[in-house]
This record gives structure tokens, sequence and C-alpha cells, in this order.
């Protein structure tokens, strides 16, 4: 099979990393992909929101298989112009990924289904939104509406930061139209965690839980980033809680979108939960593999990749085939300095080959190019060293070695990831 990959962050790396490993692949395409794709894709520069030219790409090329990466060509509908001209397709309909590309229609589907969620409300002027936070009062959620590359959400302590946000979102126009409507959302105490599942519209096999670190710095303060690490599985989802994510958030979800929508979900669907006392209630769906957490999952699935996501794409998915490793995967991002906020880029990455030779470890490139021989930065989070081991602590001192043996200008990255796991397993 040829297959093409859509994107070209670390979520992707991942991807074709593990399509690699299918015995049924001949050819990896990649568009637009990234240095660290090279050696496994062919790289063609077609951006990853240029569905003309994807479309024409995998039209020329004859692929068997199109898998898409990001949530932005799914949420203007890439998956749909395949689909009509009989083209198989690995993701949601646009009109499935609304459940990512509308947090209002997302919270809409959850209420009226009960899947257990926040109580929240919609505001489209900034006056109504400031009311709400008056009367929900803090912490609150502000969230813009749209898509805002996980960075559209502010969890406000007191109602001065409350107000700054909408402002920042409504009025100054800081996530463009996405954030021209906002959710007012009740603050929900616990621990975060996330599901992905396999489905095609009828059954869901669902993926190990794992766990992202959203904030900039260690202890998990400063600003939302769009991930600083990940490890799976998270020790907070047991398996009763394991077992209603399953069957009272995902599978009432696809199910939800098809009575009341006419919607089939095809594809992947990823729920952020937060591990409350009365049990997980959804934070948020997304239509797509989370970055990092895909780093973490992925070398986890005992299962053929391309198997999974064709049947899928064909509709007659087992749930049965899709089986995870006992073992433990951590995810450790290195980023540019000044990240989430302004960095340089272009500075010369070394220690790739060292990290790799490391037992257990792979990087996976988010923000790199090739530029005169040399690999070198090209955005904010420019790698995740990712590390199996046959537990959560050998997992994440194996990506640590790793991160210790990659340098460039300005590198950083989060000293504790796993920090809420073995907290957990210590005790």
């Amino acid at each position: 099979m040829k297959v093409l990959v859509v994107g070209g962050g670390g979520r992707e790396h991942a991807l074709v990393w593990k399509i690699a490993q299918s015995p049924s692949v001949t050819e990896i395409i990649a568009a637009p992909g990234n240095a660290g794709m090279a050696g496994l894709a062919r790289l063609v520069p077609v951006a990853a929101d240029d569905l003309e030219g994807l479309v024409a790409l995998v039209e020329e090329e004859a692929c068997d298989l199109t898998v898409v990466g990001p949530e932005l060509p799914l949420t203007l509908g890439l998956a749909d112009m395949l689909a009509e001209r009989g083209l198989p397709v690995f993701g949601p309909s646009r009109a499935a990924a609304a459940i990512e590309g509308s947090k209002s229609f997302a919270k809409d589907l959850m209420l009226r289904a009960g899947i257990p969620t926040a109580a929240a409300e919609v505001a489209t002027d900034p006056d109504r939104a400031a009311g709400l936070v008056r009367d929900i009062g803090c912490p609150v959620v502000i969230k813009a509406d749209g898509l805002a590359a996980g960075k559209g959400v502010v969890v406000a302590h007191d109602e001065d930061e409350a107000l700054r946000a909408i402002d920042d979102a409504m009025v100054h126009g800081r996530y463009g139209e996405s954030g021209r409507t906002v959710l007012v959302e009740e603050y929900l105490e616990g621990e975060e965690a996330s599901i992905l599942a396999f489905t095609d519209g009828k059954s869901a096999g669902l993926l190990v839980s794992s766990q992202d670190h959203k904030r900039a710095f260690d202890g998990d303060r400063g600003p939302n980033t769009g991930g600083m690490g990940a490890y799976a599985p998270a020790p907070v989802v047991t398996p009763e809680v394991y077992d209603v994510a399953r069957t009272h958030i995902v599978e009432r979800a696809i199910e939800a979108l098809s009575r009341l929508h006419g919607v089939t979900y095809s594809g992947v669907i990823y729920a952020g939960l937060m591990i409350t006392d009365e049990g997980p209630k959804v934070i948020e769906f997304n239509c797509r593999f989370g970055d990092p957490e895909a780093q973490v999952t992925l070398p986890l699935l005992d299962a053929d990749m391309v198997e999974v996501m064709a049947s899928v794409a064909r509709g007659d998915l087992d749930p049965g085939i899709v089986r995870t490793k006992a073992e433990a995967a951590a995810c450790v991002v290195v980023a540019s300095g000044g990240y989430p906020g302004a960095y340089e880029k272009g500075k010369e990455i070394r220690g790739l080959a060292d990290a790799e030779a490391l037992e257990g470890v792979t990087v996976f490139h988010a923000g790199t190019a090739e530029e005169g021989g040399r690999v070198v930065t090209s955005g904010g989070r420019v790698l995740g060293v990712t590390a199996v081991g046959a537990d959560l602590p050998v997992a994440i001192a194996r990506a640590y070695e790793g991160v210790r043996a990659v340098t460039f200008e300005g590198a950083r990255s989060r000293a504790d990831i796993g920090h809420r796991a073995l907290a957990r397993l210590n005790a």
C-alpha cells in the first residue's frame, strides 16, 4: 500500500513511524512532513491546509490510504473531498470534526446525550460573557469556541483574570474568529487524562490512557502550550474509570452524533478528561490524535496500524485488533527558548543519533527542517524525545537520558514530566 500522511509535526512523525512498521506498506508520502520523517517517507511540499493540492496529490500518486494528522484540514472538509472521489481516508468528515471545531457544538452534544461534563454557557458578546462569570463564580474557565492551536483556554482564578480573558478573545481578537464566541464553563477539580479511540462510527477500539502536560514550566506553572510532554498509561485512569470512559463517553458520543445529527464518526476520537471525585468528565473532544499523546500511545499499540486504519476507513473495524503492550512510554518535549512566546529559528540540532542509540528511545521531530545538510529548529516545540520501558519510572528515566543527549542553542524542557504518576505510584 502507498500511504499519504498529511501534516508536519510530532504527531505526524509518530504516525509515519508507526505506519512504516506495517508489512503491507510499500511507500509513505508526507505532506509537508519534516526533517525527521525523511528517512521513512518521501516529503512533498504541500501544506496541510491546501485541500485542493492534497486531493490532487492523492490522485496523482494513486495513494491507497490518506491519513490526516491535524485538525484544521479535517474541519475544513478534506475527508469529505477525498470520500466524494472514492479515495480511502482515515479521518472524520467536516460535520463530525465539528466536535473539535466548535466547543459549543460539542457541549450541546454532551448535554443532550448525557455525557458527563462541566456545566457551561455560550456567549456571543463580552457583556453576556462577563455576566456569566459573575453568575458562575471563580475559578472559572473561558474557552474560545473555535480552533486555537491548543491555546484558547484560560483557567481564571479571579474575576479580573476572567474579564481579561474575555476581552482578549472577544474584543482584541487574540484567536481571530475562533474567539468571537466563547464558552464560560464551570471549573472542575481533579486530575486530567486523555483517552483516544479508533472508531468506524459503529464500534470503538480504545488505546491506552495518557496524560499531557500543558503548562510551560515545572510544577504546572506558566502559560498553556501545545503540550510539553506526556506519558502512558496514566495511573489516575483506573480500570473502572477506563470502562466509564468507554461506555459513557466515547461510545455515547459516537452514538449521539449519529442519532442527533445523522453523522457517522470515522477516524480517531480524543476525549480529554478531568478525573473528579464524581468520576471522569469531558473537558474537550478532539477529532484527531493528540500531540504529544500520539507519541506515547502509538508506541504502545500492539497492532498493525495500517490494518486498523484501513478497517476504519472501510467501516468494518473489529475493536479486538486494537491491543496494548504491557509497557509504559514517556515523551519529553524539547522546545525553543521563549516558547510559547517569541523564539528564534534556524538553530542547529546536535546529538540526534546519540539519543536514538539509547535503549528504548525514539526522537520524534515536531519543529525541524533540513538546511544545508544540517537539521535545524523551525518551530516552538522542536522534538519529542520518547522512550518505552517496562514501567513508567524506567520510561521516564530513559526519555530524560535522551533529552540530555540532544542540544541546540536555547533548548529547554520541563524536568518533571510524569510527576503525578510517579507520586501516585510511590504512594
